[in-house]
């Protein structure tokens, strides 16, 4: 992806959960529920809601809704500087599950702080992603 004259990367996963869309969505919508598998947040399910995280040794990161489909797209800002990058989960109805994908994409890798925030985050949202979102839908993910 290039974004402007740099070059940017993207973190990305594509997982299958056996719960329909609507399970799925709750999951990543609810705050309880987001507690339980990401972290707490006053983030709401609205188009242009701003909310932030505590991302304890590194730092806050402010968020914003840029879009919304129920049960089918969220995406958000995820600015957190030298960070400015969007984070995206689609959802597909595919058979009784879902297919979700995601991406956290905008890192200019030639930047050595956003090349360690990748390298960490690519393992971390992986395992949130497949373990911990899969449990809270009462069972792992299956890529």
């Amino acid at each position: 992806m290039t974004q402007g004259t740099r070059e940017t990367h993207a973190i990305t996963s594509d997982e299958y959960f056996d719960h329909p869309p609507a399970r799925v969505w709750h999951a990543l919508t609810d705050p309880a529920k987001l507690r339980q598998w990401f972290m707490d947040s006053d983030f709401k399910p609205e188009l242009g809601h701003r909310f932030e995280l505590d991302m304890g040794q590194f730092g806050t990161t402010r968020c914003e809704v840029l879009a919304l489909e129920p049960e089918r797209l969220l995406r958000i800002s995820w600015v957190n500087p030298p960070i400015d990058t969007t984070v995206t989960w689609r959802l597909v109805a595919e058979g009784s599950g879902t297919r979700m994908f995601f991406e956290h994409a905008g890192f200019d890798l030639a930047d050595p702080r956003q090349r360690r925030a990748y390298d960490g985050m690519s393992s971390g949202w992986r395992s949130k992603i497949h373990a911990r979102l899969g449990e809270v839908l009462g069972g792992s993910a299956a890529a």
